[in-house]
């Protein structure tokens, strides 16, 4: 047996969703995939196997998990975002086993349409910007701003991706045939 449809969302038969999750309709849970009360998933989402979602974390629509990643408490995915396999999300950057001093996590937010590549670890409290691009591997320590591509340990820029996640070139112009201004407010689409 595959699976079924609960209510509005696929569930494989071998994953975990406790009833006080919050799935949106279309979304598709797979195997061994471990969804905790109080977490909230949008509609037409991917969580592929193995995935863990912990109480508090958000994931907004159209959403694609790959294999093997967590998502903690305090970490809000925004819509369109495409999260590569072992990611590895920090929720606390001076973790201890047995803390007990009134601890509080800090908050991680990946805005729309944003790239996260294979393998790469977020630590807490940073902001990737709407179709930021993380490279595979990455280590990301800081703030990445909206259009960004960042690689390496730690992450730093390296150029600017388009909606579409191409490269885009000196000029700021994609071969998609979108172009770009670099302004105070940041990367934005030309007119």
């Amino acid at each position: 047996m595959l699976g079924k449809l609960n209510m509005n969302h696929f569930q494989h038969h071998q994953a975990i969703v406790d009833k006080g999750a919050i799935i949106g309709q279309g979304t598709r849970i797979w195997a061994f995939a471990n969804i905790q009360s109080g977490a909230v998933i949008g509609s037409d989402c991917n969580i592929c196997d193995g995935c863990y979602v912990e109480k508090g974390a958000v994931i907004g629509n159209n959403v694609t998990v790959k294999h093997h990643v967590s998502i903690f408490d305090g970490v809000t995915i925004g819509d369109d975002v495409f999260i590569g396999s072992n990611i590895a999300f920090i929720n606390d950057r001076y973790p201890r086993s047995n803390r007990g001093d009134g601890f509080a996590y800090e908050k991680t937010v990946v805005k729309n349409g944003a790239t996260l590549g294979t393998n790469s670890v977020i630590l807490c409290g940073i902001t990737v910007g709407r179709y930021a691009f993380i490279g595979a591997g990455s280590v990301v320590t800081r703030d990445v701003s909206d259009h960004a591509m960042v690689f390496g340990n730690p992450a730093r820029r390296h150029g600017y991706v388009c909606h579409c996640a191409m490269k885009l070139d000196q000029d700021l112009k994609c071969r998609c045939g979108k172009r770009y201004i670099l302004n105070n407010e940041g990367l934005v689409l030309s007119e």
